[in-house]
């Protein structure tokens, strides 16, 4: 059992692992895409720390959504898969707080794999001409 705990555990860390590098893609590509309406958020007053922290607050939210969407589908799918194997009588305990300090854990890791887009993005400026 312990080996076979190991193993899922493994892969979870895989899966996290692959996340924040599709949020780390997601916000750059969010850069890119939306070049101009950055520079016209900075010619608008937006000050560089202002700029980087929107795109902070998006991942944030980008993580902590994803992070909610698959502890729900978790437990669901875990409690289903629970009755259909083990028995119907089951009661499921689900530790709350330590599956919301994933949830939290997960929104601090994007906001982590977004800086450096974040800070690319606060530096960025567009070309003179351009427009």
């Amino acid at each position: 059992m312990n080996g076979l705990l190991g193993f899922f555990a493994g892969l979870l860390g895989v899966s996290i692992l692959i996340a924040l590098v599709g949020i780390a893609n997601t916000v750059s590509l969010s850069v890119v895409e939306r070049r101009r309406e950055l520079a016209v958020q900075r010619a608008l007053g937006m000050t560089r720390g202002q700029l980087g922290a929107t795109l902070l607050v998006e991942a944030l939210l980008m993580a902590a959504v994803g992070g909610l969407v698959g502890t729900r589908f978790g437990l669901g799918y875990g409690a289903l898969l629970a009755r259909t194997t083990l028995s119907e009588d089951l009661v499921l305990a689900v530790p709350g707080w330590q599956l919301l300090g994933y949830v939290l854990l997960a929104a601090a890791a994007g906001v982590l794999a977004a800086v450096v887009p974040a800070r690319r993005a606060a530096r960025m400026v567009l070309p003179t001409g351009a427009g």
